[in-house]
């Protein structure tokens, strides 16, 4: 039993210790899990935006390749969330960043992320229909709704509208949040207005929560 026990003390210390040089490489600010649906767009999107900000790579986690619908993005982040948890060093916010597109269990997902424990931790940065729509904003304010037609997916519309105003833009782009920085507070205006007419009018379409992360992300490090 005492072998036992002195081995029981010593993974003990060992995950303490680790826990400690986790928590010391990380910065006074918030921990911060995005979880993205794009294997590409959306992380490197997001890479951009913390590298830029300089944010602290132990304070903000961003994954992508964690499945191709909403559901599966949240089911990712639960066990992130988890597994940090188990460890003593669990994340603030943890943000699950989907579009509604074509997706089946888009609503199931949204009102999912609304009960996960602890309460207010989990949020959704839904796009409607696509992430492009807030790449759009950027340049011009638009509420036109998109509805597939056949052949013609609305995600595929919005993606054409996009290269009128940025014709070489393709999917995985690494360099497109660094490509629009100058025109970033324009696009946060934008969503917020479309998300504001959305809601008078009874609608999501089209809408996106992206802005709100990105001013998470800028306000982060001096947050209280």
């Amino acid at each position: 039993m005492m072998g036992t026990d002195n081995l029981f003390h010593k993974r003990k210390a060992k995950s303490t210790r680790g826990l400690q040089r986790r928590a010391a490489r990380r910065e006074a600010y918030a921990k911060v899990l995005i979880v993205c649906e794009g294997e590409k767009t959306e992380p490197r999107y997001f890479q951009g935006l913390k590298n830029h900000y300089g944010l602290n790579t132990a304070n903000v986690e961003v994954c992508g390749e964690c499945g191709s619908d909403p559901r599966s993005v949240l089911q990712f982040a639960k066990q992130r969330y988890r597994e940090e948890k188990d460890a003593g060093d669990a994340f603030d916010k943890v943000f699950c960043v989907f579009d509604k597109d074509a997706h089946v269990n888009y609503d199931e997902a949204l009102n999912a992320i609304a009960t996960v424990p602890p309460r207010g931790t989990f949020v959704a940065i839904n796009s409607v229909p696509c992430f492009e729509y807030w790449l759009l904003l950027h340049y011009v304010y638009s509420t036109r709704p998109y509805s597939a037609l056949p052949g013609n997916s609305a995600g595929n519309q919005v993606l054409s509208e996009l290269r009128g105003y940025l014709p070489d833009y393709e999917k995985g782009a690494d360099n497109i949040f660094v490509a629009l920085m100058g025109q970033l507070e324009f696009a946060k205006d934008n969503a917020a207005r479309s998300l504001r007419e959305a809601r008078a009018n009874g609608t999501d379409n089209p809408t996106t929560r992206i802005h709100e992360l990105v001013s998470f992300l800028q306000e982060i490090k001096t947050a209280t």
